[in-house]
């Protein structure tokens, strides 16, 4: 058989070890799809939507850590891709699109459904090229490959309708140089930081997930310096478990206890985490930060002393110049404020809560009875979800109830759209973390609008047999941004969702769908949903007015929420 474009593709595909592409066939795709279809290892994942499908690739590369594929056919197909490509690009996930275009007779003729690729994925790409010679190849696709792995984002090779099946001239094997150095700070650098932390008394740690390979020396310095440890979302895998040094989150879906560690200490070290917010660090405070970006360095908070390099590394080049911290009076103090605001948080869990309330304030929550507490929904998951689960969540409220009341314990993984904060998200990424891992468990924290937005991929995980448990907090409602309105002193006002049963639409579509709206009902039907083999979502309607108070609300937040709440009773919205 001769080595076309399409095949000179697919073959390295294989060789790198990718074993799903994902997609919607057609048009210019033709020739790398057949390719596919003949190539023992490669699986071709035919999506409903093209973002679902980079949703999925993205997915299997932050799970992988290695390259994630997808594609889309011309112009319409491929820009379909554009939202989850850059959730990718924003997550540092290596994924390669491979995007259709016209004949490359018609490029430049505004052809029907002629898109410019370049200039289209100019702004998510680290590599973008289009391929308009066979002989290009594997240059091209090598050069794609090599910067998408070593620079940690999207490379999208274009290729035209009559390209995929041309024969390269030169048959030669693809080649993929792909090793990392991992490299350190130099000597000064690390002697003036160990300056900084020694001459603190109190220091806190804020850890990121670029922290995730490096538990042990992270630990190790946690205990040196007596250092309470605030985690970031994302480093909830791998450091929430088992650390008597972790106090939780910080940031809008924190705790006090992690917002008192910070402003508390008078020293901060950063390691592996480009957390966004500014006005949740501290002020007044010597900043150290380490960080493999050296465009990381001192973006969201000034810093002290600036460590370019890989956290493990550097950190155990840093340890021997450390002093031990014999005053364990800041890390005691933070463990248990943390410890007091989780019994509170598991109070809240319990789905007869509101029932165990008395007097007025009892009869005012009694039109709640059949809505269930979110927290509950989410304890319970964790209960009763394996300990080698891979979560998944839409970005708003459910991504705050697996924050607080899910534990990454064991081998649990966790992903989701943590920096571009896209909707939609949570049950193509589990799809695609699905066949990643057949054998584990996965569980998508959907909310009722997220999982609207790509219903129609719930196809694609009946299709292909995928036993994804899909947990939908379904409160009708747009919760993160009525909590914003409201907390602006704003009305709520176009959240309201006019959702369906989804549970009867999962059933009609041929997974398995679970209804609750009573919260004695609740453990059992998440116990239910877990046993049942195959696809299973549990829609759950949860309380809309739930809210989550934030590690320090400010007075203007309680004060707008009071707000908002007279302008919602009121009558008319003149008044």
């Amino acid at each position: 058989m001769a080595r076309t474009v399409a095949h000179v593709i697919v073959d390295a595909l294989e060789e790198l070890g990718v074993r799903h592409v994902f997609g919607v066939v057609g048009d210019a795709l033709n020739p790398l799809t057949d390719a596919i279809r003949t190539t023992d290892g490669l699986e071709w994942v035919g999506c409903r939507h093209e973002e679902a499908a980079a949703f999925a690739a993205a997915a299997q590369s932050q799970l992988s850590g290695t390259l994630g594929v997808c594609m889309g056919t011309v112009g319409p197909g491929s820009v379909h891709l554009l939202n989850g490509l850059y959730d990718a690009a924003k997550s540092h996930a290596p994924v390669l699109a491979i995007c259709g275009q016209v004949p490359l007779s018609e490029m430049g003729s505004d052809y029907f459904q002629e898109v410019d690729n370049d200039l289209l994925f100019r702004d998510v790409a680290v590599f973008r090229a289009t391929v308009t010679s066979p002989d290009q190849m594997p240059r091209l696709l090598e050069s794609a490959v090599r910067a998408a792995v070593t620079r940690g984002g999207v490379a999208v090779l274009t290729i035209p309708a009559d390209l995929g099946d041309q024969e390269p001239a030169e048959e030669r094997p693809t080649r993929f140089a792909l090793d990392r150095a991992v490299t350190r700070p130099d000597d000064p650098a690390l002697v003036r930081a160990a300056a900084v932390l020694n001459e603190a008394s109190r220091v806190t740690l804020l850890v990121g997930q670029g922290a995730r390979e490096a538990r042990a020396e992270v630990m190790e310095l946690a205990e040196s310096l007596a250092a309470p440890m605030v985690l970031t979302l994302k480093a909830k895998e791998g450091f929430e478990d088992d650390n008597p040094f972790q106090v939780g989150q910080t940031g809008l879906i924190g705790n006090p206890a992690a917002a008192h560690a910070l402003d508390s200490g008078d020293a901060l070290l950063m390691l592996g985490t480009d957390f966004p917010y500014r006005e949740w660090y501290p002020e007044g405070v010597k900043v150290v930060q380490v960080d493999a970006r050296e465009d990381h360095l001192g973006r969201r908070t000034p810093v002290d002393v600036g460590l370019a390099g890989d956290v493990g590394a550097t950190l155990r080049a840093l340890l021997p110049l450390l002093e031990t911290v014999p005053d364990r009076a800041h890390l005691d103090r933070a463990r248990k404020r943390f410890v007091t605001w989780q019994e509170g948080q598991r109070r809240l869990a319990d789905p007869t809560h509101e029932r165990r309330l008395t007097g007025k304030l009892r009869a005012a929550l009694d039109n709640r009875d059949h809505e269930i507490r979110p927290e509950a929904l989410a304890a319970a998951v964790d209960a009763y979800a394996d300990d080698d689960a891979v979560f998944t969540s839409d970005t708003g409220m459910a991504t705050v109830w697996l924050s607080r009341f899910v534990t990454m314990r064991g081998n649990r993984r966790l992903i989701g759209s943590y920096n571009l904060g896209s909707m939609a998200n949570a049950m193509p990424q589990a799809l695609g973390a699905q066949l990643w891992a057949p054998d584990r468990q996965v569980v998508a924290f959907c909310g009722d609008g997220g999982l609207s937005m790509l219903l129609g991929d719930l196809m694609t995980i009946k299709t292909y047999r995928l036993p994804v448990k899909l947990v939908v907090f379904d409160n009708r409602r747009l919760g993160m941004v009525k909590l914003e309105q409201e907390q602006m002193g704003l009305p709520e006002f176009g959240t309201e969702l006019d959702n369906p049963d989804f549970a009867a639409v999962a059933t009609a579509l041929g997974l398995t769908g679970i209804r609750v709206t009573d919260p004695a009902e609740l453990n059992d039907a998440v116990r239910r949903a877990f046993e049942t083999p195959g696809p299973v979502l549990l829609d759950v309607l949860t309380n809309p007015e739930e809210v989550a108070v934030p590690g320090k609300p400010t007075v203007a937040q309680g004060w707008g929420f009071a707000v908002a709440k007279v302008k919602e009773i009121l009558p008319d919205r003149r008044d």
